[in-house]
């Protein structure tokens, strides 16, 4: 009995645990214990006070109220968004969990805006995988001002080894590769018209000087400054001391 109560013990500790339903996630900033996309609403700090996190279409309507686009949000898969008052509008940002969610959306939303307007009017983009809004503007270019602050920023984290590690070397060899080739091609090409330059105006320099003693000679001799007889008239005469 007691082996197989360490054996049943030591079995439901290597069965890998199941993962809970029905609760509700989404991912905590370590410093300050919030929802992350909280974080990314523009100057945080300054309006955290009427900030709403939303996670469902009950808390959108109750935060947002009634919309026009409000029929083409559906809170699944992990979606989630922040809202808060700006002097530009009510800013609202809705992340969703892939490229291919937020791109279904956009269309959607695009779509929806331009058959029903709204007044005041509603600034819509997309940045990311977020849908970013700012309904009952009174200026549409500071809202679109406002929505140039809001960045979409996602830092990845494997628990264990990256699977696209090796295809990351790959690629960091690959380009790092590259450049050392093109500097090294372009500093032997800089080398060589530079000892170009520096011969031509070395030798330049030269000839001129060799130029410059010919024509203080009176008469050319190529003997170099030695002794030689003066058969053919082409050395100075010499003067004799009386």
């Amino acid at each position: 009995m007691i082996a197989a109560a360490l054996f049943l013990t030591f079995a439901s500790s290597i069965v890998p645990a199941q993962p809970q339903t029905g609760v509700r996630t989404q991912e905590i900033d370590e410093d300050s214990g919030v929802p992350v996309i909280l974080t990314h609403l523009p100057n945080w700090e300054t309006v955290r006070e009427n900030a709403s996190f939303i996670a469902s279409k009950e808390e959108f309507a109750r935060v947002i109220g009634d919309r026009p686009v409000n029929t083409a949000i559906e809170f699944i898969g992990g979606t989630e968004a922040a809202s808060a008052v700006y002097p530009e509008g009510r800013l609202l940002i809705i992340e969703y969990p892939t490229p291919q969610f937020a791109s279904a959306a956009d269309a959607e939303f695009l779509r929806i805006l331009t058959e029903t307007p709204t007044e005041p009017p509603t600034v819509y983009r997309r940045v990311g995988n977020y849908s970013v809004f700012v309904f009952d503007t009174p200026d549409t270019v500071a809202a679109a001002a406002l929505i140039d602050q809001v960045t979409y920023a996602k830092d990845v984290q494997w628990l264990g080894e990256s699977p696209f590690l090796l295809r990351n070397l790959e690629r960091y060899f690959i380009t790092t590769s590259r450049d050392i080739i093109y500097s090294t091609i372009m500093w032997m090409v800089l080398g060589f018209g530079v000892a170009i330059l520096l011969g031509a105006t070395v030798g330049f320099s030269y000839f001129k000087y060799r130029e410059g003693q010919r024509e203080k000679m009176v008469a050319f001799s190529d003997a170099g400054g030695l002794t030689r007889l003066n058969l053919d008239d082409l050395s100075e005469p010499l003067r004799l001391e009386p």
